[in-house]
């Protein structure tokens, strides 16, 4: 059973996905700018995350279906999905797999392009690190965070708050070691066929490197008539902003 957070609102139903490790409170930072506007605003912990039961298999194919069932359950016809690297794959993979369900897509710092590399020992590594010593132990295998000076402690500060919420932190292990080995789509060229308003919300490497910008801008340039948010130079992701994020997702709600 996942975990839910659904605020009834007026205006065009918005569904927020989490990233991997994270919860349902690390889309908008808290924010309740959505609701204030009149949105109704679904979150939910993704399976073994947070407070939702652990569930195999940690793949796309199981978090999209996760996802139009939840639709499904709360009578939700369409809805604009905005999502957070993990949540932004799952998110695009119902765009493609279920576009009459998408209103809109708000694509959070994407980082999965296909044919990549991917450092599967680092994701096995922070995977044993929570298993074997909980939360210091992830902390310790992540080690130095490769951020600008002025990020680091924020990133390890966030790092041990999401964390802690887990109820399950051995599914988030299991999760840890598979979702980076599936892949939301198989072909970049796949992006295109997304019908939905598109923004992709993209960070600068300085301060999230493992989101990289040049995916978001491949995304952005991909999606068809998707438009490209980033934040100024030394600034603050916009990722990281709840208010400034719900502002972004606000604004595609309402062109919808």
């Amino acid at each position: 059973m996942l975990a839910v957070d659904d605020t009834p609102g007026e205006g065009r139903a918005i569904v927020l996905l989490h990233g991997l490790t994270a919860t349902r409170r690390y889309v908008v930072m808290g924010s309740t700018a959505l609701q204030r506007a009149g949105h109704r605003v679904v979150a939910y912990d993704a399976r073994g995350h947070g407070e939702s039961d652990p569930a195999q298999p940690y793949d796309y194919a199981a978090l999209a279906q996760d996802l139009v069932d939840l639709l499904d359950e709360r009578g939700i016809e369409r809805a604009v999905l905005a999502g957070a690297s993990m949540g932004a794959h799952t998110a695009v993979r119902v765009a493609l797999d279920a576009p009459g369900r998408v209103a809109g897509l708000v694509a959070i710092t994407p980082a999965f392009l296909p044919g990549e590399p991917k450092d599967l020992d680092r994701w096995d590594a922070l995977a044993r690190g929570l298993r074997e010593d909980g939360v210091e132990g992830f902390v310790r295998a992540y080690g130095d965070p490769p951020v600008g000076e002025a990020f680091r402690d924020s990133v390890l500060k966030v790092l041990r708050q999401r964390l802690a919420r887990h109820e399950h932190p051995e599914a988030v292990a299991d999760a840890l070691e598979q979702v980076p080995r599936s892949q939301p789509f198989a072909d970049a060229g796949e992006l295109a066929g997304i019908a939905a308003p598109t923004v992709v919300v993209a960070s600068r490497d300085e301060s999230d490197p493992g989101h990289p910008l040049r995916v978001g801008e491949a995304w952005a340039a991909t999606i068809p008539g998707a438009e490209l948010v980033v934040e100024e130079a030394g600034q603050s992701p916009i990722a990281w902003q709840g208010g400034q994020l719900s502002r972004v997702i606000a604004a595609l709600a309402e062109r919808t």
